[in-house]
């Protein structure tokens, strides 16, 4: 091995330890994990009730909403295709898939939840499922959380 080889091989070596021990790990308990996964409960029990005045109480209207298959919408746009979808002629559900959801605390701003849902519903007889990832960024201001920014995606 030459000397160029060395040096480079000893870089990989400490950039890969700086990237795999300077991260902070998702909180799966405690009182901001609590308190993000009661949010996300009543934010989707609205969600599976078709109350979409209640369910647009936990976006702020700066949202932004990232889909890999719809593209981006703002607080308007998201509303709007949440009451197409109530006003379809089957309820869509949502459920949290146990042990996927992860809270990383934002520094005077709030808190990023992850984690994975799976929605479905009845379509000429047949249950249709599908379990896709998200990304929800909570800000906490006078005492209220709000969703900012969601990116939805595996679709």
């Amino acid at each position: 091995m030459t000397i160029i080889h060395k040096y480079f091989a000893a870089g990989l070596l400490v950039t890969a330890a700086l990237f795999t021990g300077n991260y902070a790990a998702g909180q799966t308990s405690g009182p901001l994990f609590n308190e993000v996964a009661h949010l996300d409960s009543i934010q989707f029990a609205a969600f599976n009730a078709r109350n979409l005045d209640q369910l647009m109480n936990y976006f702020d209207t700066s949202l932004e909403l990232y889909q890999d298959n719809t593209g981006v919408r703002n607080y308007e746009q998201t509303k709007q295709a949440f009451g197409s979808l109530f006003k379809m002629n089957y309820v869509l559900t949502r459920k949290l898939v146990p042990g996927t959801m992860e809270v990383y605390p934002i520094k005077d701003y709030g808190a990023i939840e992850t984690g994975q849902h799976t929605f479905s519903h009845v379509e000429n007889g047949q249950l249709q499922a599908g379990t896709y990832k998200f990304m929800q960024i909570w800000q906490k201001k006078d005492g209220t959380w709000k969703v900012t920014r969601e990116i939805t995606y595996g679709h």
